[in-house]
């Protein structure tokens, strides 16, 4: 006698027993699914398959998985991406940047995670979390126009990139400013930013 435990929560293990988490429940469009037009959601959403359009869930979580390929806009509380999204991704939380991925497009959050591998060719504009009210115009950072790769690279060879944008040019760009201030500010992190020309 077999029973349904789909739904219950109860994931039992090789032996019988619990498992040690509880069962999170997420919408999945399926590797093989083709969605063109609005997807919307109250529930987090996996996409391991191809979306064109829309994608809104702005009070939970999108993962794009890595052999999805997603042309839309997307609209969530937070966004982890491992495929290829082209497309604006509008974010309250946080927007997490996995090895592998490939982002085109502006990127709005709060906060930002962009792991060794990742490729982001677009704009990234971090707002200041407000307590209580949403951010204002006057409290928006401005946005950078940069292509970002994150390669590996040894601390001696990143504060060599810094010297390098700093004496490139008598007067820098944002990008360039930027790229420089992110090499200086974490020159023990394998992280670098390669301003747009």
């Amino acid at each position: 006698m077999a029973e349904n435990l789909s739904n219950t929560g109860y994931r039992p293990n090789d032996w019988g027993s619990p498992s040690a988490g509880a069962v999170t429940e997420q919408a999945t469009i399926g590797a093989s699914i083709v969605i063109k037009g609005e997807v919307s959601g109250s529930e987090p959403l996996f996409i391991n398959g191809t979306v064109e359009g829309l994608v809104h869930c702005p009070e939970h979580r999108v993962t794009i998985g890595r052999n999805s390929t997603v042309r839309a806009d997307i609209q969530a509380r937070e966004v982890a991406v491992m495929g290829s999204v082209k497309g604006n991704i509008h974010c309250s939380d946080l927007v997490d940047l996995r090895a592998e991925s490939n982002i085109q497009g502006e990127i709005v959050t709060r906060r930002i995670r962009i792991d060794d591998g990742a490729v982001l060719k677009g704009s990234v504009e971090i707002q200041r979390a407000e307590k209580g009210a949403p951010a204002s115009e006057g409290s928006k950072a401005e946005p950078v126009e940069a292509e970002a790769k994150v390669e590996a690279k040894a601390p001696e060879e990143t504060a060599t990139v810094a010297a390098e944008t700093e004496a490139a040019s008598p007067h820098p760009s944002k990008a360039e400013v930027l790229a420089a201030a992110v090499a200086r500010r974490v020159a023990g992190s394998s992280v670098l930013f390669k301003p747009v020309r």
